[in-house]
């Protein structure tokens, strides 16, 4: 398996974490999934641990909540800003063995198997080991991750593309692996696999502030990084930034991105 790593890791990655997150989403996905009272949940990538305090808040009375996460800072951030009696919080490489905190009767992984292509289904496969037979495992990603928008100028478009790529071969990264999560579980013989698909980055009109902050993000981390794919910008990355500012901020950009859940249980038997 490849190393843990992630290209997005910034000094403001917790906050972005935190303010992009949609409790009212998560909440919703998570009891479409199965999350029920009484459950051990793990929420492995958890990062700031603010859909750890919710589960944990989901599954009571008599349930408890795991936060998993490779990133110190961002567990600290997490023990630090939740109640000593909430979720307990473990910073952990996900690419390693977890049998010692095991088991759990529900596993959740959002957001984390987009930055490991080569070992996404071996993720997945160590993963479910981790659930009590019968157990529930929901998977959460993206499908052409960053790369649906309209009335952007088409060299920046181009510029995107590129970036991406450049991420597929450099960093792992795969803009395609929502499209995969079900036949991870159906590989692995889980059962009642379930399915649901609707748009994630839905932005139309006015920008928000919190859009807004997160794409900016984006683009100051990682364009940053690959300042040799913007040879269309005569002053480089500064060129770019400027176009993008402009072209995001226009009310007729049109952008999405599809998100997929995919949930099942492992067999009793398993």
């Amino acid at each position: 398996m490849s190393d843990l790593s992630y290209f997005m890791e910034n000094d403001d990655e917790t906050l972005r974490l935190e303010i992009k997150t949609d409790l009212d989403n998560v909440k919703r996905q998570a009891l479409w999934a199965g999350l029920r009272p009484g459950m051990r949940v793990a929420d492995l990538a958890c990062g700031p641990g603010k859909t750890t305090q919710l589960f944990h808040d989901l599954v009571q009375p008599q349930g408890s909540a795991v936060g998993i996460d490779g990133s110190a800072n961002r567990i600290a951030h997490a023990e630090k800003t939740h109640s000593p009696n909430g979720p307990a919080f473990f910073c952990r490489n996900l690419l390693e063995p977890l049998d010692d905190i095991a088991p759990f009767d529900f596993i959740w992984v959002r957001f984390f198997l987009e930055y490991h292509k080569t070992d996404a289904f071996q993720i997945v496969k160590n993963i479910s080991r981790l659930l009590n037979p019968g157990g529930i495992l929901c998977l959460v990603d993206l499908d052409y991750n960053c790369l649906s928008h309209y009335g952007i100028p088409e060299r920046m478009q181009r510029t995107i593309s590129r970036v991406i790529h450049v991420l597929e071969n450099k960093e792992d990264f795969d803009p395609r692996v929502g499209i995969k999560l079900y036949s991870f579980l159906y590989d692995l013989g889980f059962e009642n696999i379930d399915v649901m698909m609707e748009p994630h980055h839905l932005i139309f009109g006015e920008l928000g502030a919190v859009d807004e902050f997160n794409w900016t993000t984006k683009v100051e981390v990682a364009v940053k990084k690959f300042q040799f794919l913007l040879d269309e910008y005569e002053n480089g990355y500064d060129a770019f930034y400027d176009e993008f500012k402009k072209a995001f901020s226009n009310p007729r950009r049109f952008t999405y991105t599809p998100l997929i859940s995919c949930r099942g249980r492992r067999p009793a038997g398993g």
